[in-house]
């Protein structure tokens, strides 16, 4: 009997601590946005669009300051000059060729960005999904190589560009390898999935990502950074509407 109580309690002190500590999905999303944002960041890179009439590649610039404040201005010869400005959920484009600022909202957000798989509403939203989805742990499931939570999201709020959402986390780096995002019946709306990271300053950052929009025929979109810098001195006037048609 004596040896009896000694492995169990022996199991009580591995197992419970173990329960004690174990991580909750809240706390999965939680550090997992809390990896997505920097101080202020610049970047240059390409969007790669295929769909059925063939490639077509836009190059950018971008600069962003916290998680409200982004502004993307492309550089490629079809849309050279054009910008699109993020300010606490606003979405703004300015078209140089007809100097005019657009407030993009309500349906006009579900556009496609330059014939791309991302929606202008794929660019809104702030990282604190825990205040905007109820969060279950579905399991876990290795992809590219890794060990990721699967984690499922349920909006209780209309302001997210997606209703249900199902997330696979890098357990190590809490980093999103992978996504599905539904609408609020259940069907595929779009899938993301990381190709290519690098590590920076301690975070593992995603610099090559393919979205497909399941709505389009033969269509994904390839987004790829070739430069980017975090940590920096940036202007706080460039995220300004009186900046955007500079």
């Amino acid at each position: 009997m004596k040896l009896k109580t000694i492995i169990i309690l022996f199991a009580v002190f591995i197992i419970v601590p173990g329960a004690l500590f174990a991580i909750t999905p809240e706390e999965i999303i939680r550090r997992s946005d809390d990896m997505q944002v920097f101080e202020t960041s610049a970047s240059s890179g390409e969007m790669r669009i295929t769909d059925r009439f063939g490639l077509k590649v836009s190059s950018f610039n971008s600069w962003s300051r916290g998680e409200d404040e982004s502004i993307i201005e492309f550089t490629s010869i079809a849309e050279r000059g054009q910008k699109i400005l993020r300010t606490e959920d606003e979405i703004y484009i300015y078209y140089p060729d007809a100097e005019e600022i657009i407030r993009m909202q309500g349906s006009a957000l579900r556009q496609s960005m330059l014939g791309s798989d991302i929606s202008y509403e794929d660019m809104t939203g702030g990282n604190d999904r825990v205040s905007q989805y109820s969060v279950v742990l579905e399991g876990e499931e290795t992809v590219a190589g890794r060990a990721c939570y699967v984690l499922f999201l349920t909006a209780n709020t209309r302001t997210v560009p997606y209703p249900k959402e199902k997330v696979w986390i890098d357990k190590e780096t809490f980093m999103v390898w992978k996504g599905e995002y539904y609408t609020k019946s259940g069907r595929l709306l779009k899938e993301m999935e990381v190709l290519d990271t690098m590590v920076l300053e301690g975070r593992e950052i995603p610099i090559e990502t393919r979205i497909s929009d399941k709505m389009k025929r033969d269509s994904e979109t390839i987004m790829i950074i070739h430069e980017l810098e975090v940590n920096i001195r940036v202007d706080a006037s460039l995220f300004s509407l009186d900046e955007l048609s500079w």
